[in-house]
C-alpha cells in the first residue's frame, strides 16, 4: 500500500520516515520529494512510504494520524495511484460541449 505523508519537516529524512512506519509492518520504500527538476534539491515538505500489506498500511494510516514528526503535525492517507490520461481525450462521464475543437492551443 502507497501512503502519502503531508507537512513533513524540511529536516525529515528519510530514515526516520523508515522507522516511524516499520512499527506497523514491513516498509518497502520511502521516498521524499525534492526539487531536483530546479536544480536545488531542497526537500518539498511531503514524500511516500510503501508498505508491504494493505492491512499494514491501513495500521500505519489510522496509528499515525495527527503525529508529531520533528516538530510538525503530519498529515497520513493512502496514496491515490498514479493514472495516464490522454490530455486531448475528455474525462469519463463529461461532454465535448464548450470544448475548444481546435487542436492549435496549448496548455502548460
Amino acid at each position: 500500500m502507497n501512503i502519502y505523508i503531508g507537512n513533513l519537516s524540511l529536516e525529515t529524512t528519510e530514515t526516520e520516515l523508515r522507522r516511524m512506519f516499520q512499527k506497523y509492518g514491513t516498509v518497502v520504500s520511502v521516498t521524499i520529494l525534492n526539487d531536483a527538476y530546479i536544480g536545488s534539491g531542497q526537500p518539498r515538505g511531503y514524500g511516500f512510504v510503501d508498505m508491504e500489506s494493505k492491512s499494514d498500511g491501513a495500521s500505519a494510516v489510522k496509528g499515525l494520524q495527527g503525529t508529531s514528526l520533528n516538530d510538525h503535525v503530519v498529515n497520513i492517507v493512502e496514496a491515490l495511484p498514479l493514472t495516464r490520461r490522454n490530455s486531448l481525450s475528455p474525462s469519463p462521464g463529461t461532454s465535448q460541449a464548450g470544448r475548444c475543437k481546435s487542436r492549435s492551443h496549448r496548455y502548460f
